[in-house]
């Protein structure tokens, strides 16, 4: 008999084989396809069309370009069971989010379509890459990995594609423009009242069998029927009287629970809530005032990212996700370089101000940025400088001024003012900058009344800083382009209807929270710019066979340099190298 182990019930060797070694594996098993995989029960025409449907060139544009590697970070330095197939895990969140699909869908196609399981480098229909739990435990682990680093690994994938994508197809990244859009979390709109409740029901539910019966009396009112149902019987007029009979009970609540429930997930959601609805004044409980309130208050108890924003007359809950694209004339296309979402309060002019610089590092030659006029503000003007990149708006926030006062830069620290009847030089202060203008012009100028230069004895001064020249000169921007270079901007609306496209009718996600959100960004992402990448080599026929090649002449380097036992390979079609094992000639023969 095997000698087992006393300690750990393994075989003494067996110890000495995978001591140390991490049990994170890469899938390799794609590239070895089976000799009787449903290829092989295809004919010459249908295996054609196969391997020149969109689903064949996924899997070697997209999952074959996957960094396994990366995610190894998710999983254990110890000696255990290894991981599923991080590629196919990858890809499938990618092609779910794509066609729009729910889970049991996107299982259905693993299961069943051909075209599907090609996409993920299935050759067989016994093959099943992974279970629906496998699924879902491994994009937690993408959620906790988030939330201990900070670190998006699928915004990583996004990144790499891209890099390749536009190095193979020489895409100039000099010009970019960007744009955002609303992203509605799928989660129920709460009027005040009714999330106060809502939220009191769910703590109910968590309570001990003993502080139920504690505190039954006081909540039986709310707890025997829905905060739907409890709000419809309200009267307008006794919604004051209510918000302050809630505001007692969950000051009541929160001194007596929160030593015992203080780790659970519910109360830290009951505390949030009544910390923003109601405050302590000489010892008493206060509902606090409407205009108190923020859009970043709860929204809803099943989703504690969502934010609120009213825009264009819309009420939006949830995040906001800015997209970047690159927009030179002379790109045959044009693909997403970066993505960014966070809560749909932040400001556009935050949102690029946080994200140009990765974009300047991701694409080091960027020059020149189209944005609409919502991107614009004194820092962004400091950081575009600094980053010598030239942000041409196609409208300015603000009034437009009366009177018009031109500031262009002669050299370090000189400047020249315009107004309409004069041009002078400006004089150094002491924290900013002036220019005087003769008064006797001034007062024969009909728009004396509105010019911002201040009236002095002998002269009117005009005060300004460096931000002051920032701002006109981001509004003279777009006039200095050529004309065909100024209507460059508009073209990003397609690519936001292009991620929008999967939403509802009421224009929400599938998904809830910030990362799940981030995910669908980066998921979208990909497949966009995969989409422009197909349709481009299809119209295309010569790079297209200049691709195929290039990815032959590779998978045969791979095939030479691998230490998984292969030994030979076959070139069973022009368009894709398969790899052999010798045991399978041994068998063969």
């Amino acid at each position: 008999m095997m000698a087992f182990n006393k300690n750990n019930h393994l075989p003494p060797g067996m110890l000495r084989i995978y001591k140390g070694k991490r049990m994170f594996r890469k899938n390799t098993s794609h590239r070895q396809p089976s000799l009787f995989g449903f290829a092989s029960q295809l004919s010459q025409v249908k295996l054609k069309k196969l391997k020149n449907s969109k689903e064949y060139e996924f899997y070697r544009l997209v999952f074959c370009k996957i960094n396994e590697k990366d995610f190894s970070v998710l999983y254990s330095d110890n000696c255990s069971r290894p991981n599923a197939p991080v590629n196919s895990l990858v890809a499938s969140i990618i092609l779910m989010y794509h066609n729009n699909w729910t889970t049991e869908q996107l299982f259905d196609r693993i299961d069943f379509d051909l075209l599907t399981r090609t996409a993920l480098g299935l050759d067989t229909l016994e093959q099943t890459p992974f279970c629906p739990a496998t699924f879902f435990n491994f994009q937690n682990r993408l959620l906790s990995h988030f939330v201990t680093t900070g670190e998006n690994l699928l915004e990583g994938v996004f990144d790499s594609l891209t890099q390749q994508q536009v190095k193979t197809l020489k895409i100039k990244t000099d010009i970019q423009r960007s744009d955002s859009f609303m992203a509605m979390s799928n989660i129920r709109s709460y009027s005040r009242t009714q999330l106060l409740i809502e939220v009191l029901i769910r703590l109910y539910r968590v309570l001990s069998d003993e502080d139920k019966a504690r505190f039954n009396a006081i909540l039986v009112p709310y707890i025997k029927q829905s905060s739907g149902q409890y709000i419809y019987n309200l009267q307008r007029q006794q919604i004051p009287h209510e918000q302050e009979k809630l505001g007692q009970l969950y000051h009541k609540l929160y001194e007596a629970l929160k030593e015992s429930y203080g780790d659970f997930e519910v109360f830290s959601v009951f505390e949030r809530v009544y910390t923003e609805h109601f405050t302590i004044i000489d010892d008493k409980i206060t509902v606090k005032t409407p205009k108190e309130l923020n859009g970043s208050t709860l929204q809803s108890p099943d989703d504690i990212d969502a934010t609120y924003r009213k825009k264009r007359d819309r009420h939006c809950r949830g995040q906001s996700v800015n997209v970047t694209e690159t927009a030179n004339p002379d790109n045959d296309l044009n693909l997403i370089t970066d993505v960014a979402v966070c809560s749909n309060d932040t400001d556009d002019s935050k949102i690029v101000n946080e994200r140009i610089e990765p974009i300047k590092e991701k694409t080091p030659d960027l020059n020149e940025l189209h944005t609409d006029g919502a991107y614009g503000s004194e820092e962004n003007d400091q950081k575009m400088e600094e980053l010598e990149i030239t942000h041409v708006q196609t409208a300015v926030r603000g009034r437009k001024a009366e009177v018009s006062m031109e500031i262009e830069e002669v050299s370090n620290g000189h400047y020249t003012v315009k107004c309409p009847h004069q041009s002078v030089s400006s004089q150094k202060t002491k924290t900013r900058y002036k220019a005087c203008f003769d008064v006797e012009i001034c007062n024969q100028c009909p728009l004396s009344k509105n010019c911002p230069a201040k009236q002095q004895s002998d002269k009117r001064t005009y005060y300004f800083d460096r931000s002051d020249y920032l701002l006109g000169k981001r509004s003279r921007n777009i006039k200095s382009l050529p004309p065909e270079r100024r209507k460059l901007r508009p073209n990003v609306e397609a690519t936001v209807k292009e991620f929008t496209k999967p939403f509802n009718h009421k224009g929400k996600l599938r998904v809830r929270g910030l990362f799940k959100t981030m995910v669908y960004a980066h998921a979208m992402a990909i497949s966009i710019n995969f989409g422009r990448f197909w349709r481009y080599m299809t119209e295309n026929p010569d790079f297209y066979r200049l691709v195929n090649s290039l990815c032959g002449i590779l998978a045969c380097f791979f095939a030479k340099n691998s230490r998984n036992g292969l030994r030979k390979v076959i070139i069973r079609a022009p368009i894709r190298c398969w790899l052999e094992p010798q045991q399978y000639f041994r068998q063969a023969a």
